[in-house]
This record gives structure tokens, C-alpha cells and sequence, in this order.
């Protein structure tokens, strides 16, 4: 049997949602073990005079945790 537990985090990039998200990851299994999924929750954009200049994810990570 197995026990996870769900945390939040936001990540952000001046190039893409895709690219914010995988910045994410990349940040949070520096910090998590076990890191099993993630759900993008919600998706945002910074603008400066109409023109996109950042992409912003909020996303929970799924991690296993160990026993």
C-alpha cells in the first residue's frame, strides 16, 4: 500500500504554458521524492500594452510518500 500526498505550487515563463509547466516539475522534484503527477489547475497570463509577457501555471504535484 501506498500514501501520496498532494502539494501546490506556481510556476511562470516568458515562452510558454508548457514551458512554465515543465519549469515547475523540474523545480519540484529537486525538493519532492517520489514525484508521480502533477494537475494544472489553472493557467494565466501577465500582460504589458495588450502583449503577453509571461504564462503562469498553478498546479498540484502528486508525491509518494516513503515509509
Amino acid at each position: 500500500m501506498s500514501v501520496a500526498r498532494v502539494t501546490e505550487i506556481s510556476s511562470s515563463s516568458p515562452e510558454s504554458f508548457e514551458h512554465a509547466i515543465q519549469q515547475g516539475i523540474e523545480r519540484a522534484t529537486k525538493t519532492l521524492k517520489n514525484v508521480e503527477g502533477a494537475w494544472i489547475k489553472e493557467q494565466k497570463v501577465a500582460l504589458d500594452n495588450g502583449k503577453i509577457i509571461e504564462y503562469r501555471v498553478d498546479m498540484h504535484i502528486t508525491f509518494v510518500l516513503e515509509d
